[in-house]
């Protein structure tokens, strides 16, 4: 099993094998617009999770994801892609409460000792957001694909939402970018990258509780539509411009160098073509395609300052565009 190499048998890898965005939201137009009044968020902006009110007080949160291998490691691609479908709880202001696995397995291709590992990386990850994992789904499947559907909890008069957030505000990303390009050499090549994995495998829960405990109203995750889609679907649910300052976004080590040698994934190139006709920018094309990256269990994306996170811009009063990087 040390010699499987995980990644070579998916056509992608992680987040960035989400259908493009702009064909994702034309697939889904017929079922926004329909909310009744327990439903707090579906499917209008976007957002990380759906919430509805089943008590006074008190919201569900429900959400899923899943994706193919986006390191070799069986264990560490399942702790991966639980941390990240955790994530959308937290990008809610929730609390998770029971997680599902949700495995596609080559059963004559690949081991099942493997696949074990792949849910015992979840279940590690899970045990560590206090979250208990009862079961699932699972089919034979020609590509390996893991996740979780996840059940949260939340105070429905403090859910952060991509559609909250208002001009004057700062803009703080709570990971370093760069993961896609990273992990995009790592199934090319087979150079191990630690610190990514490291960023991927982190909760973000204690962001989530930083921007609660802040009052902050605004939040997302950034994942597969990278920096500028989930950035520009917050600016456009709220009718506001984000004004990015490119040179204070942090990087993981090896992102640029990943750049420069080619090792883009075909999912950045596609969220740069969706954002581009909403956006201006002084920088670089180079510039632009790091920062539209495509993200697997990237960090919080919040319209306020919360401790631990880096400022990268701010939010403005709508603008001829939605986005502006400098």
């Amino acid at each position: 099993m040390d010699t499987v190499r995980l990644t070579q048998y998916a056509h992608g890898g992680g987040c960035a094998c989400k259908i493009p965005p702009g064909e994702l939201e034309d697939m889904v137009r017929g079922l926004t617009g329909i909310a009744g009044a327990d439903l707090l968020v579906g499917l209008d902006d976007g957002d990380d999770a759906a919430a509805v009110l089943v008590a006074d007080g008190l919201a569900v949160l429900a959400t899923a994801d899943f994706f193919t291998p986006v390191v070799d490691d069986a264990y560490d691609w399942g702790r991966i892609a639980a941390a990240n479908a955790l994530s959308d709880i937290y990008a809610m202001g929730g609390r998770p409460v029971l997680a599902v696995n949700l495995l596609g397995w080559p059963r004559d291709v690949l081991p099942p000792e493997l696949a074990a590992e792949v849910l015992r990386g979840g279940l590690d990850v899970a045990r560590l957001a206090g979250c208990p994992v009862a079961g699932g789904h699972s089919i034979d499947d020609p590509e390996p694909k893991y996740g979780m559907a996840v059940t949260g909890v939340a105070d429905p008069d403090r859910l952060l939402r991509n559609d909250a957030a208002v001009a004057g505000l700062p803009l703080t990303l709570t990971k370093p970018l760069g993961v896609g390009v990273l992990n995009n050499r790592h199934k090319a090549t087979g150079e191990v990258f630690p610190e990514a994995v490291a960023s991927m495998v982190a909760l973000n829960d204690v962001a989530s509780r930083h921007a609660l405990d802040r009052g902050i109203r605004a939040a997302t995750d950034v994942t597969g539509f990278g920096l500028l889609g989930h950035l520009y679907k917050m600016a456009r649910a709220s009718g506001v411009t984000a004004v990015v300052d490119a040179a204070a976004v942090p990087y993981l080590d090896g992102a640029r160098a990943s750049l420069a040698a080619g090792f883009v994934p075909g999912g950045s190139q596609r969220n740069l073509d969706w954002v581009s006709p909403h956006l201006t920018a002084t920088v670089d094309h180079d510039e632009l395609l790091l920062l539209a990256d495509a993200q697997t269990s990237g960090g919080l994306l919040v319209a306020g300052e919360v401790p631990g996170g880096t400022v990268i811009g701010e939010l403005v009063a709508r603008g001829e565009h939605v986005m502006h990087v400098r």
